[in-house]
C-alpha cells in the first residue's frame, strides 16, 4: 500500500525517501518513482517531513525507536489502533489511515483517524507549504472517521477492491468463452463499472438494479441466478470475514 501511496503521489511530492529491511524493495521503488533509497530510518526520520510507516506490526516498538525524531507519522499498519501509534511516537503528530489501492491512480479512499480534533486541521505542514491533508486528498477520496471505526471502513473499503475485481474477472471470463476476445471483453466490463460507478453517486444501488432490470427480461435472469448461488449472502460473509481476521 505504501507502494501504490508513493506511485499516486508522483509529480507532486518534492521527493521520496525509502527504507527496508534488507529486501531492496525501497531501492526499487525509488528506482520507480525517482525517490531516493536511504540506509537507516534514522537518516529518513531526520530528512522527512512526514514518515509513511508500512511495517509489520511487531516490528513498531523497533522501528519506532529508530524513527524518534520523526515529527508526521501516517500509519498503514493494519488493526493496530491509534493509541498505540501514538504511545510509540510521543514527540510526532499522527495519523492512521487506511487507503485503497486505487490510491495508485488517485482514485482511492483514505479513512483517517488523527489526534487532532477536526479533518479541517492541515495535519502538519510539509517544507514545500502543502500539508498532510492536501497530500491525502491528491491520492483520492479522504473520510475522517473515528480510530474505532477503522477496521470496519477497511473491511467495506480496503477489501471491496479485491472483491469487485473478482466479480470483473468472472463476468469478462464468460464473455471470452463466448468468442469475445479477452482483452476487449475486460475493457468492456472495467469501462462498464466504471460508469456504473459514477452513476451510483447519484443514485442508490436498488435504484440502478430496478433500472437495468426489466422484468422478464436477460439482466433479471442473471439476477435471479446469483441469488440462487447466494451472491449477496457470498459477499456479506467476505466483509465479516475479513473483519474477524483484523480483529484477531
Amino acid at each position: 500500500m505504501a507502494a501504490a501511496m508513493a506511485r499516486g503521489l508522483v509529480g507532486e511530492a518534492d521527493a521520496m525517501l525509502f527504507t527496508d529491511s534488507g529486501s531492496g524493495r525501497a531501492a526499487e521503488l525509488a528506482a520507480e518513482v525517482g525517490g531516493e533509497a536511504l540506509e537507516s530510518n534514522a537518516e529518513l526520520a531526520q530528512r522527512a517531513d512526514v514518515v509513511v510507516l508500512a511495517v509489520k506490526p511487531a516490528k513498531l516498538e523497533e522501528v519506532a525507536g529508530e524513527l524518534g525524531a520523526a515529527r508526521v507519522v501516517v500509519s498503514l499498519l493494519g488493526a493496530v489502533p491509534l493509541e498505540t501509534v501514538k504511545a510509540a511516537f510521543a514527540e510526532a503528530e499522527v495519523l492512521r489511515v487506511m487507503p485503497n489501492v486505487g490510491v495508485e491512480v488517485r482514485r482511492g479512499v483514505l479513512c483517517v483517524a488523527s489526534d487532532v480534533p477536526s479533518i479541517d486541521h492541515p495535519y502538519g505542514g510539509i517544507s514545500n507549504g502543502t500539508s498532510v491533508r492536501e497530500m491525502l486528498s491528491t491520492l483520492g477520496h479522504v473520510v475522517e472517521l473515528p480510530d474505532s471505526q477503522l477496521d470496519a471502513a477497511t473491511a467495506v473499503m480496503g477489501c471491496a477492491p479485491a472483491y469487485l475485481a473478482l466479480a470483473v474477472e468472472a463476468i469478462a471470463d464468460v464473455g471470452a468463452t463466448e468468442g469475445l476476445d479477452p482483452e476487449l471483453a475486460r475493457e468492456l466490463v472495467v469501462e462498464t463499472t466504471a460508469g456504473t460507478a459514477e452513476l451510483l453517486r447519484l443514485r442508490h444501488p436498488a435504484d440502478v438494479r430496478r433500472a437495468v432490470a426489466s422484468p422478464g427480461g436477460s439482466t433479471e435472469a442473471g439476477l435471479e441466478a446469483l441469488g440462487r448461488g447466494g451472491a449477496r449472502e457470498a459477499f456479506e460473509a467476505a466483509v465479516r470475514a475479513s473483519l474477524e481476521r483484523m480483529r484477531r
